[in-house]
């Protein structure tokens, strides 16, 4: 996963590519702490600390792209 710079107003688009099913506790309320429900399901979110760290707790289910 790229590094993303902390901007305020920039905005990325995260994918859920990988099931959260068998996945420690953890990774799965990640998951749906971005707002990710199924597979393919995509937000776009604006970068923050917090929104980073959900990301690289359970970035190997996630595809981010620059929104």
């Amino acid at each position: 996963m790229a590094k993303l710079p902390i901007v305020s107003g920039k905005q990325v688009k995260v994918t859920l590519v990988k099931s959260a099913y068998g996945r420690i506790k953890s990774h799965r309320e990640t998951v749906r702490g971005l707002g990710l429900r199924r597979i393919r399901d995509s937000r776009v979110l604006v970068v923050t600390p917090e929104v980073l760290g959900m990301i690289h707790a359970a970035g190997h289910l996630l595809k981010v792209e620059q929104a």
